[in-house]
């Protein structure tokens, strides 16, 4: 071919998932590896675009998420997402549907563009999968999901890689029905795990080592004097919690404070932005922990509060990985940009 043409690959989720888009344990390690390069200055990540249009909801979006990740990565791309809540009732398919472009830094041309879909929701959970590791008690034995929706999926699956004592998982959500399929789901790959559903949040969260949220709720769903002691929280969704839960907790975290406050409607954003919560009172963000210049948990009596807000960079790269499997492996389908450039 050419050598001015220009091909780049493509993968469609049959070949994310060859190429070990479900391996939670490299998902884990990629997203703990960008967190500590975001930490050290290594990365590069515009704000996230959320692109709406009139007659949309207030949860419905697509948003444009770019990212360079420097390192061994060395890779700039971009996930764009869009969310449709209501996508499973109404169509049968999912909430989210996503893409991920790849760029090669030398040239800036597209060398992949994959289905995002799944990396999306791997990373998601990861980014609480990790937390984990540093932040909730290593004896951890039971969790709560508030939501029974797709995205506690791999929450769960995250937090189960880091914490195998897990023994106890609760499952709250306002839908009996949507509890029951989750719950049958997940059973399938866990037989050994004991599993109660629950349309109460408390039923769900008290006495639970790990509480973790991700539903599309505008108002608080869980109560302070619920969270036991040494308890760890990831606030995944929105507006989950009460104020008393993050007043609680003896430390508070995210994956990036100055993207959760632009993105605004999680429980700390909105007591930073209402001056219930000043940013001096913030612990850090995990990064810091994890290159070791804050401890994270520091004993079994600490409450610790986690806002994960999710980074384009933590998609590059997963993706990266992907693409560089799918290379070695020859999978997927080489596409072709141009045979001859029309203007140089």
């Amino acid at each position: 071919m050419n050598s001015r043409a220009a091909t780049f690959l493509y993968l469609s989720q049959s070949d994310v998932i060859k190429c070990g888009g479900l391996d939670m344990t490299m998902v884990l390690d990629k997203v703990e590896e960008v967190l500590a390069l975001r930490d050290r200055g290594e990365t590069s990540m515009p704000d996230k675009i959320s692109l709406k249009w009139k007659g949309w909801d207030i949860n419905s979006r697509i948003n444009a998420m770019p990212g360079f990740v420097g390192g061994k990565c060395n890779t700039g791309g971009i996930k764009w997402i869009g969310s449709k809540p209501e996508n499973p009732s109404k169509y049968g398919i999912p909430r989210a549907s996503a893409l991920i472009i790849l760029n090669d830094p030398e040239t800036a041309f597209p060398i992949c563009v994959m289905d995002g879909t799944l990396i999306s929701a791997m990373r998601t959970g990861a980014v609480t999968g990790v937390g984990a590791r540093y932040l909730a008690r290593k004896a951890s034995r039971s969790v709560a999901l508030i939501g029974a929706g797709a995205q506690n999926h791999t929450q769960l699956k995250a937090v189960l890689t880091v914490l195998p004592g897990i023994e106890d998982i609760r499952v709250c959500d306002l839908s009996p029905e949507r509890v029951r399929t989750f719950i049958d789901h997940e059973k399938s790959g866990n037989p050994g795990l004991n599993f109660r559903g629950t349309t109460e949040a408390r039923d769900a969260v008290e006495g639970a080592d790990i509480i973790i949220s991700a539903t599309t709720t505008l108002k608080p769903i869980v109560r302070a004097e619920w969270v036991r002691d040494g308890a760890y929280i990831s606030n995944v969704g929105n507006y989950e919690y009460e104020y008393d839960v993050v007043r609680k907790a003896s430390k508070i975290l995210a994956d990036n404070w100055k993207a959760v406050i632009h993105r605004k409607n999680q429980t700390a954003a909105r007591m930073l932005m209402e001056g219930e919560l000043q940013e001096k009172e913030l612990y850090g963000e995990l990064g810091e922990v994890i290159n070791g210049k804050r401890p994270g948990r520091e004993n079994d009596r600490e409450i610790i509060f986690f806002s994960p807000i999710g980074m384009g960079i933590e998609d590059v790269i997963v993706a990266r990985e992907i693409y560089d499997r799918a290379e070695s492996q020859t999978v997927g389908t080489r596409l072709i940009l141009w045979d001859e450039p029309l203007w140089v």
